[in-house]
């Protein structure tokens, strides 16, 4: 069956449509985005503008007849930290709900890092014994330990590169002094979960999801996405950690001039580079692996393992 998953984001709303069906690794067909950056068009009161409802419906009601031009037989529509923790949350969904007849599914933090770490389970297998999950996302960093498909422990932090960049660094380029109240924040709020992983053991295979680490892979040397989904990527700590200096010296203008590096994403990848290194430092990881799957892969999984095999 073709299937779409409707993925309203903090940075952007993504549909991607896939071939899939129970037992089968899904195909990707078709891929559908739009930068709305909701994080963005919140006002003093943490509520989401009639302008971004606006914005919103119209860029859900463009991603449904992208759906329906690629034969998708169903969409599961979702949202994930920009509507979650928005003050008019309620409002916006039943107003999403009326002018599109689309019905988003808010995920909690935990269940985004539960469907990160599914995804990445299935990609790498049973063979990575031990899997540690990172994933950077536009409003918040998911982290996820286990063995099994179902992580033994899972959890959301408000460290997103969007919410940090817009929250903390102002300048561009920043001040130093914001650069280094960042990293402070950054590495207190990880190092306080540390401890809830570590009781589990250490991992035997670290990977990492996200458009963030993607782009940090490829600045220190990864391959392109040109090259193919197989090709095995990967972020080493040492290399980052040069890199880190750089990208706080640099304009957007100029960071989008790196390898691999949107102009979308440009202004956050100061704040991303900044979790990713706190995160590797933390969690004592030298090198870790980029998953081609993340979260709306999590998604299809769990809904065709759900899905009736005969």
């Amino acid at each position: 069956m073709r299937l779409g998953v409707l993925d309203v984001g903090s940075n952007t709303v993504h549909l991607l449509v896939v071939d899939a069906h129970p037992g089968a690794c899904p195909l990707p067909a078709h891929s559908h985005k739009a930068e709305l950056r909701l994080a963005q068009l919140l006002d003093e009161d943490g509520a989401i503008s009639a302008k971004g409802v606006d914005q919103l419906i119209a860029t859900v009601e463009d991603a449904l007849q992208a759906a329906e031009d690629k034969g998708c037989e169903d969409v599961l529509p979702f949202a994930t930290s920009a509507v979650r923790e928005a003050t008019n949350a309620d409002a916006v969904l039943a107003r999403v709900r009326t002018v599109t007849g689309v019905d988003l599914t808010v995920l909690t933090g935990e269940e985004e890092a539960r469907l990160t770490f599914l995804a990445a389970r299935r990609w790498f297998g049973w063979s990575a014994g031990r899997l540690l999950v990172l994933d950077i996302g536009g409003g918040s960093l998911e982290i996820a330990l286990g063995i099994d498909e179902d992580p033994d422990a899972a959890v959301s932090l408000p460290l997103g590169a969007g919410r940090l960049t817009a929250a903390m660094l102002p300048g561009d380029p920043p001040q130093p002094d914001d650069v280094r109240a960042l990293r402070r924040h950054v590495r207190a709020q990880i190092a306080r979960t540390v401890h809830e992983f570590s009781r589990f053991g250490r991992p035997d295979h670290v990977v990492a999801t996200s458009k963030t680490f993607k782009q940090l892979a490829r600045i220190t040397g990864a391959a392109r996405t040109a090259d193919g989904l197989y090709v095995q990527r990967a972020l080493n700590r040492a290399a980052l950690e040069e890199w880190v200096p750089k990208l706080a010296t640099m304009t957007s203008a100029q960071r989008s001039m790196l390898p691999g590096v949107s102009e979308g994403r440009s202004g956050q990848l100061l704040a991303g580079a900044l979790v990713a290194e706190g995160a590797m430092d933390l969690f004592g990881v030298d090198e870790l692996e980029i998953c081609p799957w993340a979260l709306r892969e999590g998604v299809i999984l769990r809904r065709l393992d759900h899905l009736p095999t005969d």
